[in-house]
């Protein structure tokens, strides 16, 4: 436990949390939305900051990053915690915990010890994921600035409602992230996930065109809640217009998890349905995951649509691409050490 960053006294020792668009008020003995910030008389603390609860090492694909450093292995860790409530959480035994009954759990390690172990295994970068890591700001922000220090790129996994203040101290030390743009309805964010769309879109635009991070955007598609032609148009429409059609959109296949158990798995056809969609805005590299038998994780040229990155599971073969540009055609193929 360690003294929280990104808060203001409010008065009456209550505390304004600023490190997520909830800005949490938070009264003396109680902590915020993501169970994991607590005020104790009058001084936030992060109650996580010592508390690892996964590290592994991933191919840089399963972030999904397809097009940064494509091949490599990331330094994946996480704490427990999150600041958003989606029924249909995937990874809901890890974020869940401290909102619903407080336990934090995890094993003390240090920056430095995470940094020394990431070099030691190999990785080409540090992942913060599994988790929302804006909830482990502190450890984040610390670890990612001794990887920095020591030639490690830094990666998060997030769900974009972080805050502005956040994302300006993030700024110099982070190198890519993936967004999960939950839907493109307000409603859905504030009955199935408790939070709002409009932060996520404005922090998706800042990302992209201020912070310069590379950026691949990520949707879970849940049938009968996100899964209309209508809303998938306004939704591949905001990426192509806002944040460029050089930025690669993974469409992902849901399966009944958590408190969302009478919803059916993705069927394969929704899946196509959004693939032709976004591709139809002009998208040039829209993918699909968790869905065996669809042959939607190769990287094609957009300008000849030659096969350059041929991905099986989280093994890839790249011919036909030097140093970013196709050899066939010559197309900027975007991205960061693409090939």
């Amino acid at each position: 436990m360690i003294e929280a960053r990104l808060w203001e006294s409010i008065g009456r020792d209550t505390i304004s949390c600023r490190l997520c668009n909830h800005y949490c008020p938070i009264k003396p003995g109680k902590r915020g939305r993501c169970g994991v910030r607590e005020n104790r008389n009058g001084t936030l603390y992060s109650l996580n900051y010592d508390k690892i609860a996964v590290q592994n090492l991933d191919p840089v694909e399963k972030k999904p990053l397809y097009h940064f450093q494509p091949g490599t292995r990331t330094y994946s860790i996480a704490t427990m915690g999150c600041n958003l409530r989606c029924s249909f959480c995937q990874n809901w035994s890890l974020s869940q915990p401290p909102h619903e009954n407080g336990i934090i759990e995890g094993h003390a390690v240090t920056p430095q010890q995470l940094v020394d172990d990431a070099i030691r295994r190999g990785a080409a970068s540090i992942s913060y994921t599994y988790s929302e890591p804006t909830i482990f700001f502190e450890l984040m922000q610390d670890t990612a600035t001794l990887a920095k220090e020591r030639g490690l790129k830094n990666i998060m996994v997030s769900n974009g409602f972080m805050s502005t203040e956040c994302l300006d101290e993030l700024a110099p030390i982070v190198d890519a992230i993936n967004v999960d743009l939950k839907c493109f309805t307000e409603d859905f964010y504030k009955e199935i996930s408790g939070a709002r769309l409009k932060p996520v879109l404005n922090n998706l635009i800042k990302i992209k065109q201020e912070l310069k991070w590379w950026l691949e955007v990520t949707t879970l598609l849940i049938p009968g809640h996100n899964d209309s032609p209508a809303e998938l148009n306004q939704l591949t429409e905001f990426i192509a217009k806002e944040l460029g059609t050089d930025t690669p959109w993974h469409i992902s296949r849901f399966h009944p998890d958590y408190k969302m158990t009478n919803s059916g798995v993705t069927p394969g056809d929704a899946l196509e349905t959004a693939y032709d969609i976004g591709k139809s805005k002009g998208l040039k590299y829209v993918y699909i995951g968790n869905m065996p038998g669809l042959d939607r994780q190769t990287t094609f040229c957009p300008g000849c649509n030659a096969q350059l990155i041929d991905r099986s599971g989280f093994s890839l073969q790249r011919s036909g691409i030097k140093d970013g540009q196709c050899t066939k055609c010559g197309e900027t193929i975007h991205g960061i050490n693409i090939g």
